[in-house]
């Protein structure tokens, strides 16, 4: 039997072997509530935004919430990368910016002087538009009532139960559609391009050795032949781990 594995060993992991494509938002021209950052939300109350930090803390959990790990959900600003997910296609928002969706690209201006092209949103065609409003529609009914249901396990306020309490309840049968959902967004708010919203401050990609996107520059020869870090399908490492703990599944 081997020994429990830390979350963010099995998150890293993740990170290190899937491509992640995520889409951010913009947000209606109403927006009511700061979060507890200043962050204004775009869809959340404050109490689902509390929740929804405690819950993505628990499947990513940063130094405030356990000892000795790296950053996490929070620091990576994930609720906010999911509340301006949702609210992307708000009731106003047909005039407003393009929403969030697709970055411009073809770079930013992380490794090279000029605009940060990838701050410039693709406008969505009436086609796509229909279809994302469609999946946010889902997404936001999925929250709403996935939100609930936490609070009704925990008692009434899910912000309020203590950690060990908030882990087992994410682990229930009943809303385990909903934690689903949940670990992919915070997947994508921790590691995501940050003009998406979220890996605030390059969180994310510093916690797993990730320098980002280094175009127009490029890779020399000497960085293509030392690579940028360890190959992350290599048997090495947090993978080997993650092996291990299947392998014993």
């Amino acid at each position: 039997m081997i020994a429990p594995m830390r979350r963010r060993t099995v998150i890293a992991a993740v990170a290190s072997t899937a491509v992640l494509a995520s889409g951010g938002c913009t947000s209606p021209s109403e927006p009511s509530e700061p979060s507890d950052r200043g962050r204004v939300l775009r869809f959340f109350t404050s109490h689902q935004a509390a929740v929804v930090a405690d819950a993505t803390a628990r499947i990513a959990p940063g130094p405030g919430d356990d000892p000795g790990e790296g950053p996490g959900a929070r620091e990576a600003d994930v609720t906010g990368y999911i509340d301006t997910m949702l609210g992307a296609l708000g009731a106003l928002g047909d005039d407003n910016p393009p929403p969030m969706v697709f970055a411009g690209g073809p770079w930013s201006n992380r490794h090279t002087s000029g605009p940060d092209l990838m701050n410039f949103f693709v406008a969505l065609d009436p086609v796509t538009r229909i279809a994302w409003r469609k999946r946010l529609t889902g997404w936001q009914q999925q929250y709403a009532t996935g939100i609930h249901a936490l609070d009704k396990l925990a008692g009434g306020d899910f912000t309020k139960a203590a950690p060990a309490k908030q882990d087992k309840i994410l682990a229930a049968q009943s809303v385990s559609t909903f934690t689903a959902l949940l670990f992919e967004h915070t997947i994508e708010g921790l590691y995501a391009n940050p003009e998406y919203g979220g890996n605030r401050g390059l969180a994310g990609w510093k916690d797993i050795g990730f320098p980002g996107d280094i175009q127009p520059r490029g890779y020399t020869s000497d960085e293509v032949e030392r690579s940028d870090g360890l190959d992350p399908v290599a048997d090495t490492g947090i993978v080997a781990d993650v092996l291990k703990l299947l392998g014993a599944v």
